[in-house]
């Protein structure tokens, strides 16, 4: 793939300051970043974003932050200083957007709000991710992703029936609210194409998770069933599950649609199941979903996974099996797509990556460079600002660049 120019980006001449760490905010700026914009991640000095320490460290620096701050500035700032906040009003009135992932009122506290960084830019868009909100009895309260998808109803439903429900094993709220930050900003930059103005958007931990939990209220509301978890199965869907191999291994069957059905059943040696009338649609295979589980899984067990796989791939059944990383670093599809990228480390070793989503035909996105040094483009970006070199010495001097 031809790595496009900046001026072919679609965000290309947008620029964004990151005020915030870790997942939320700083996975929405990766994503504009990666089409284009200018990300200007400010992180405090001597420390830096957290996320620099988080999983596997190699060389002092996270594998993760790679991946969540390529193509980022890193700007060196205490936020915490008259003169660093002087500084982000100053980068602030230059922007487009701010992204932060702070505790509501904390920008407040250091002249940072949105309106008095709006009267100076009045076309500033500032994106606020927390966990509850910017109002509401819990605004104020601490919230991380894993809070988010408890209260927005996921961690409820994951897991086996009677048993402790499981997280998911990656940081789900998080990355549904960064989703969720960058559909707001394209938004609010096309009614700034109308207005001229700018706006702010409100985006919490907890209702990104909730407007994925489909029918859930209501359900709720129409009968006062609530939804149980249900181990690998899809409740009210059927057939869709996990079933047991010959091996041991497992396959999942989607076998729901009513076409696909009759063909599933034709595959695993039931036709008496796929003429059966009452089970022609999902609700009737609803009601005998236990039946007709373990009619499916009589038959995998009688074979390895690949057999399976094979067999329904043959009979146009969807059907697959728990990837593994190293399953997704070897996989053609994967390859063939560009999904798996490499970047050059600072030290000359290359380091595979997550490829770029969504895919733009005219105007793809970037892979770019790994995540920066801390404040490696300090100087830079107070250049551009106009500080001169007395100003900057004296700024470094005390500590807050």
């Amino acid at each position: 793939m031809t790595s496009p120019t900046s001026r072919q980006l679609p965000l290309a001449g947008l620029k964004v300051i990151e005020l915030g760490q870790l997942i939320a905010g700083p996975f929405a700026t990766k994503l504009l970043g990666e089409f284009g914009a200018d990300v200007i991640k400010v992180e405090p000095p001597g420390t830096g974003d957290p996320l620099r320490k988080w999983r596997m460290i190699e060389d002092g620096t996270s594998l993760w932050w790679h991946v969540q701050t390529r193509n980022k500035r890193s700007v060196s700032l205490d936020l915490r200083r008259a003169e660093g906040q002087a500084l982000v009003r100053r980068l602030a009135a230059e922007a487009d957007v701010l992204i932060e992932n702070f505790r509501p009122g904390t920008l407040e506290g250091w002249g940072l709000g949105y309106e008095a960084l709006a009267s100076a830019n009045p076309r500033l868009i500032m994106v606020r991710v927390s966990g509850y909100g910017q109002t509401g009895p819990y605004r104020d309260k601490p919230g991380f992703g894993v809070i988010g998808e408890a209260m927005g109803g996921l961690r409820y439903l994951t897991g086996q029936p009677g048993e402790p429900s499981v997280r998911v094993g990656v940081s789900i709220g998080d990355s549904l609210s960064a989703l969720y930050a960058v559909i707001g900003t394209l938004l609010a930059l096309q009614e700034r194409h109308r207005s001229g103005l700018g706006q702010e958007i409100d985006v919490a931990l907890y209702e990104s998770v909730f407007a994925m939990m489909e029918s859930l209220l209501p359900e709720y509301d129409a009968s006062g069933q609530v939804r149980e978890p249900s181990g690998s199965a899809l409740p009210g869907i059927t057939p869709s599950n996990a079933y047991r191999t010959r091996d041991g291994d497992y396959v999942l069957i989607a076998g729901n649609g009513d076409s696909i059905f009759k063909r599933l059943m034709a595959v695993i040696g039931r036709p008496e199941l796929a003429e059966d009338p009452a089970l022609a649609h999902n609700d009737g295979r609803t009601r005998r979903a236990g039946e007709i589980d373990a009619a499916v899984e009589a038959w995998t067990r009688t074979l390895g996974r690949d057999e399976i796989l094979a067999a329904l791939d043959e009979a146009r059944v969807p059907a697959g099996y728990p990837y593994t990383a190293a399953d997704i670093a070897s996989d053609p599809h994967y390859l063939a797509r560009e999904m798996i990228q490499s970047f050059t480390r600072p030290d000359g070793r290359p380091l595979k990556v997550p490829g770029v989503l969504p895919k733009l035909s005219a105007t793809p996105g970037r892979l770019g460079q790994g995540g920066p040094a801390l404040g490696a483009h300090t100087e830079e970006v107070l250049d551009e600002l106009g500080i001169d070199a007395d100003t900057r010495a004296k700024l470094r001097d005390a500590g807050i660049i």
